[in-house]
């Protein structure tokens, strides 16, 4: 399962016109979950609109319970940005950790897409991806952004070493790889 997070709802309506995937865009958006919004922190005021912000958001990776990640990412106020017209930039910062036993619920790619969201109207997006570095028995999380033209070569990784939970010993991460 991917989750999938547009800007704000006039920009997932607005993309689902704009690709012409009205069906797709919301059969996707109803199964997809929301990452929890934990704080934001104002960076630019703005008169008579939103201010341009810091949030910090929490997810958890769908196909590993037990391990949670926390990214910030900018969000633009102004007019723009209330209606989900304004591109946001690249820059997200990630951390991921074990928050309880980790179990897998069955085989899981290198580089599998974790989270995504658009990041402007049509040609940039965010993706956090999962890997596993089998001789560190480690899940390793980046999270970057996309672009149709041009990506962004910022970037952010975030480690979780697995580890014991009480009685449990943690899996061998390579022997899920599929």
């Amino acid at each position: 399962m991917v989750w999938r997070r547009s800007l704000t709802a006039v920009g997932r309506s607005l993309t689902a016109l704009l690709a012409g995937g009205c069906l797709a865009a919301s059969a996707d958006a109803a199964l997809a979950q929301e990452p929890d919004r934990i704080f934001d922190k104002s960076t630019v005021w703005r008169p008579l609109t939103p201010n341009d912000k810091l949030v910090v958001y929490g997810i958890d990776d769908p196909d590993v319970a037990g391990v949670a990640c926390h990214y910030t990412q900018p969000e633009k106020g102004g007019i723009k940005g209330t209606l989900g017209l304004a591109e946001e930039v690249s820059d997200i910062s990630l951390s991921c950790r074990q928050v309880g036993p980790v179990k897998f619920k069955g085989k899981v790619k290198q580089g599998e897409v974790v989270f995504s969201e658009r990041r402007s109207l049509i040609f940039k997006s965010m993706q956090i991806v999962r890997g596993c570095d089998a001789k560190r028995n480690t899940l390793i999380y980046m999270v970057y952004s996309d672009k149709v033209v041009q990506g962004s070569p910022k970037n952010s990784t975030s480690t979780v070493p697995l580890m014991p939970w009480g009685t449990e010993l943690p899996p061998k991460c390579g022997d899920f790889l599929g």
